[in-house]
C-alpha cells in the first residue's frame, strides 16, 4: 500500500512509520491487507475495508473508529 504523504501530519507520519511509533504495527498489518485502501484527508489518514470507512488516525487526536474491524484491535 502506497499512500501520498504530502498533507499528512508530522506528528501521525511519526506515529505510523517509526518502528517505536504508536500506530506501526497498524501501518504493517495495513501492508499485508489487500482488502483495505488509505486516504490521507485533511491531514488524517482515512481507513476503508471494501470501500466502507472504518477508521481516522489523527497526528495530535485519538483515533476514530467508525465501524468494527479487525484492524481496530491493533490500536
Amino acid at each position: 500500500m502506497t499512500i501520498d504523504t504530502t498533507n499528512m501530519c508530522s506528528h501521525l507520519q511519526k506515529k505510523l512509520f517509526t518502528e517505536d511509533g504508536v500506530y506501526h504495527r497498524l501501518w504493517l498489518a495495513m501492508q499485508n491487507d489487500p482488502e483495505l485502501t488509505a486516504v490521507v484527508r485533511s491531514r488524517q489518514l482515512h481507513v476503508y475495508r471494501h470501500g466502507k470507512k472504518i477508521l481516522v488516525l489523527a497526528g495530535k487526536a485519538a483515533p476514530k473508529v467508525i465501524q468494527e474491524d479487525r484492524l481496530n484491535e491493533l490500536l
